[in-house]
């Protein structure tokens, strides 16, 4: 493999109005929460607000990793306990008809290392990821432009959201089929309805990966979930059909993934501060440096699971800083992603703390 690149402050090219911009995220964070929370009596997520499953596992960092590889949190081989929650990437709760991209966030326990500001104290690392290989946007202001469609869209028109839904799914499909996949039809509900079990997640932008650059995935590889791979969920006259699908294959069987590490060696064709680039696995391929496995289990329960989502929060800044994320779009996000968690802890009056053990969540 090409010599990876190696981390120095000077990859990230900070834009002179790059505050401005992340004070607009915010006010469009705060007009979704507003909307949602008088809607439903309830603070939600700002994105990603409906959870299709959650579910404890063990994250196992391998041994014998090449140097390069064994970086930050895996460097020291072991198991770790982890919480995972699926979901989708809308801000308000909506029929699973809309077909819109899954989300996989992932929380490993018990890490060491020195911590990212605003995660002071805590033993956490968190991944969040998208079942897509790139971003929507390619710098904070475009994050901010599409922020402000999905802002004027939030909680109305279901009905036509569901119409819609089906025409970019049909545009996606027919763009797929000569070129590529469109991030941004995707993200307006065009995305390939499928199960979040079979599906393959990516961090979509990129990390430090202690001394180098980097991106992740996830990939399933229990038979039960590779299986799953091309199937896609029939959610007609089923509004929480992923919730159920989910909820019944796990139950029935456990199953585990492969977490991936893809590392940067060239900054031209592997750019820092433009997400809808897609890194060339050809010239740096994916290699697995950890898997994460969940036994059998209830992913969601009426009544219960909804503690659970008011107890957890998830943000690429919870966590060491030789995994600090990168570029313009991960700066972005982290005032606005505190927000987001703060403003649902105060409303629901249900304070968030990273967990130090899985028994400390509740459900």
């Amino acid at each position: 493999m090409t010599t990876p690149i190696r981390y120095v402050p000077s990859v990230e090219k900070i834009e002179p109005d790059e505050s401005e911009t992340i004070r607009g995220l915010e006010e469009q964070f705060k007009i979704i929460l507003d909307t949602t929370s008088k809607d439903y009596g309830h603070g939600v997520r700002s994105v990603h607000a409906k959870g299709h499953g959650i579910a404890r596992g063990t994250f196992t960092i391998h041994s014998d990793l090449p140097p390069e590889l064994a970086q930050g949190i895996f460097a020291t081989p072991g198991e770790h306990e982890a919480v995972l929650r699926l979901s989708t990437n809308a801000g308000d709760i909506l029929d699973d008809a809309i077909d819109l991209p899954r989300g996989f966030a992932l929380k490993v326990l018990g890490v060491e290392g020195a911590r990212l500001r605003g995660s002071e104290g805590d033993s956490t690392q968190d991944f969040v990821m998208v079942n897509g290989p790139a971003f929507a946007a390619p710098t904070p202001k475009a994050f901010l432009g599409n922020l402000k469609l999905l802002a004027k869209t939030t909680d109305k028109a279901e009905g036509a959201k569901k119409l819609l839904s089906g025409i970019f799914r049909a545009a996606e499909a027919a763009l797929e089929a000569v070129v590529s996949q469109s991030s941004l039809l995707t993200t307006l509900g065009g995305a390939k309805p499928v199960h979040p079990l079979g599906a393959t997640y990516y961090s979509q932008t990129p990390f430090r990966y202690g001394d180098y650059l980097a991106k992740f995935s996830l990939v399933p590889v229990s038979e039960v979930f590779k299986s799953l791979a091309s199937e896609t969920i029939d959610a007609t006259g089923r509004p929480d059909a992923i919730r159920e699908n989910v909820r019944q294959g796990l139950i029935e069987q456990g199953g585990s993934w492969e977490f991936q590490v893809q590392l940067c060696t060239d900054l031209e064709k592997m750019p820092i501060e433009d997400p809808t680039v897609v890194w060339d696995e050809k010239a740096s391929p994916f290699v697995t440096v950890a898997t994460l496995s969940v036994p059998s289990q209830v992913t969601w329960q009426n009544g219960v699971t909804e503690k659970t989502e008011d107890a957890l929060a998830f943000s690429p800044w919870h966590g060491v800083i030789a995994h600090q994320p990168l570029g313009g779009v991960n700066r972005a996000r982290r005032e606005p992603y505190k927000f987001s968690s703060d403003y649902r802890g105060k409303f629901n009056g249900c304070p968030i703390h990273e967990p130090r053990e899985l028994t400390e969540i509740p459900g």
